[in-house]
């Protein structure tokens, strides 16, 4: 709690309700974090509420608030541009920082009788360099297509040298290379293949298809139909690049997409810029947790001072004050820039593919697939979830009669089957088949467990719970966990007619998730893992109880000892494997009945 918060108060009665900018200062008198208002009064004095409902990360800044200065504007617009300059100027911590890491990039022609075209960070030795390139992105995908185009070789091993010492690759083989190893192609048809490739990099694919058509047409006159049969496949090759561009930004001309996906302690965003129609650049960001205006906060920052910004900035949440932004960054670089979202068509599927960079960067960095990345972002996003549920407990009851009742737990962690905390549960209190009742039994004993040491994944409080049944199961179990006094998510996992996860409940009403795959996807392997594993342990059970009632048909064996026996051997196997005498000692029996029960094993 904030020692400064009475003074704070205080000085926050008094202020003016005009719009302007806030800036938060700490004890040393740095600023924290700067912010826009349309209302100064309101907007600040909401940090300093009794019982603020504020997001992790605005509640650690408010903890470290001193003091705050303001500054009155006319208008909201001006505001806006007020706070865009000074969080450039000033960094503050609690604002979101975008660090662009971005060096020189160059792609180089090596010096050599067989030149190699790479791309390159700094220049270093020999050879001609084209650039510099802002972008590594750009020059990467540059290279990686005019290899593929020419067939260039990528390999390690250098020319003339090395021709014909080993068999060609598979890159020959697969038409990705054309085998300068082999030793067929002599210098200057190599040379001339890479100043095509220079010339289609420096120009593009319409000038070099032209030039490489003219050329193909003096070979044929030449009659040289090899030569002409070559340049001819080169022709089709470089075509092939650029429908595959035209393809991807379909309908897109000049746009940045913008895909957002959170993780448990930072947000990752990526922005695919599309510029005359083609992929030209990619930006990917990582910033911390927490704040309410992600995406408006990132535009402002990303687009602040720059000319070159496309018309339509396509993202999945639309800022609250989009207008503003639009009327700010229209006026930066002289058209008008409209912020908008996709319902469907070309731009949802590039705003999918924005989405699963950013998935994928955070799944590199975190040890997991972007697709489980994307899952539980869908998940929380359905549930209402602050943020991504890293730790996921699922429960369902199975029994085949009142005397089988069983209880399964699997936990999923980090979108993934976490084995080593799954937990098997027998009802104890319950008669009869009663599956609320059970359900409300197991939460109960499970958890009495959180906080205690004595077992490691018992002490851990579940970020989610996952019921399986519908809203009757959800109803039941809510009193449990308010009796323990903690604030724990729960659904329940609706099935439909042929036992397909359907819908996510809780305690009023249904949430269908058919409409989002991933999320989907990882509820139906929940549902079906915890039903698998629950019936599993029932069934066992079951057959367990079975067998140990035939040994009570046994004179002399009732159901203490019978249950001694199977305490002590476990298994029906390790049963069967016992002598006479081993038999008569687990069970306290004599040898005339442990020699019946030897009988009636074998």
């Amino acid at each position: 709690m904030n020692n400064r918060f009475e003074y704070l108060r205080e000085k926050t009665s008094g202020l003016t309700s005009s719009p302007g900018v806030y800036l938060m200062k700490d004890k040393s008198g740095n600023i924290i974090y700067i912010g826009k208002a349309k209302n100064l009064k309101n907007r600040v004095s909401s940090y300093f509420r009794e019982n603020p409902n504020h997001n992790p990360k605005t509640a650690k800044m408010v903890s470290q608030v001193y003091d705050y200065d303001f500054i009155v504007t006319d208008s909201e617009y001006e505001a806006l541009i007020l706070e865009c300059s000074l969080i450039k100027q000033n960094n503050p911590k609690y604002n979101i920082l975008l660090k662009d890491d971005k060096g020189y990039h160059y792609i180089k022609i090596s010096e050599e009788d067989y030149p190699r075209i790479t791309d390159e960070k700094h220049i270093s030795g020999d050879g001609k360099y084209l650039g510099p390139y802002m972008s590594g992105f750009v020059t990467r995908e540059t290279v990686n297509e005019v290899n593929k185009v020419f067939m260039l070789p990528t390999c390690n091993k250098k020319f003339p040298r090395d021709f014909r010492k080993g068999r060609p690759c598979l890159n020959y083989h697969i038409k990705k290379c054309m085998g300068v190893c082999m030793g067929n192609i002599n210098k200057e048809d190599y040379n001339n293949i890479i100043n095509q490739a220079v010339e289609y990099i420096k120009n593009g694919n319409s000038l070099s298809i032209e030039k490489l058509e003219k050329e193909m047409l003096e070979y044929s006159e030449k009659c040289e139909f090899e030569k002409a049969g070559i340049i001819r496949d080169r022709i089709i090759a470089i075509k092939k690049a650029s429908e595959k561009q035209k393809i991807i930004s379909k309908g897109v001309n000049n746009a940045d997409i913008i895909g957002i996906v959170s993780n448990y302690d930072n947000i990752c965003i990526s922005v695919l810029m599309y510029r005359s129609g083609r992929l030209s650049d990619k930006s990917v960001f990582t910033v911390p947790y927490g704040g309410d205006n992600i995406t408006g906060d990132f535009i402002k920052q990303f687009y602040h001072g720059k000319n070159d910004i496309p018309r339509a900035l396509i993202t999945e949440d639309i800022p609250e004050d989009y207008q503003l932004i639009e009327e700010m960054l229209s006026a930066q670089c002289g058209h008008r820039v409209k912020i908008a979202t996709a319902e469907k068509g070309r731009l949802k599927e590039l705003l999918r593919l924005a989405k699963n960079n950013s998935a994928e960067y955070i799944a590199v960095n975190d040890s997991r697939t972007g697709r489980e990345v994307i899952a539980l972002e869908e998940l929380a996003k359905i549930l209402g979830l602050s943020k991504p549920p890293c730790y996921i407990e699922a429960y369902d009851i199975s029994n085949l009669s009142s005397a089988s009742m069983v209880a399964g737990m699997v936990v999923f962690k980090d979108g993934k089957p976490f084995k080593k905390a799954y937990k098997r549960f027998s009802i104890k209190e319950v008669t009869g088949q009663n599956d609320y009742a059970s359900m409300q039994e197991v939460l109960r004993r499970r958890l009495s467990k959180i906080g205690n040491d004595s077992d490691e994944y018992f002490s851990r409080c579940p970020d989610l719970i996952l019921l399986d049944g519908g809203k009757g199961h959800v109803n039941a179990v809510e009193p449990i966990i308010k009796e323990f006094n903690l604030d724990i998510p729960l659904y329940g996992m609706v099935k439909d007619s042929r036992h397909r996860t359907r819908a996510i409940a809780t305690g009023g009403r249904e949430i269908q998730v058919s409409g989002f795959k991933s999320a989907f996807n990882l509820i139906t392997q929940i549902q079906d893992e915890v039903h698998r594993f629950s019936v599993d342990y029932m069934h066992r059970k079951h057959n367990k109880s079975s067998y140990k009632s035939e040994l009570t048909n046994i004179k002399g064996i009732g159901d203490k000892k019978a249950s001694k026996i199977m305490m002590h051997f476990k298994t029906k196997e390790n049963l069967c494997n016992a002598d006479i005498n081993e038999l008569a000692k687990a069970g306290g029996i004599s040898l005339e009945t442990a020699r019946e029960l030897y009988n009636m094993l074998h």
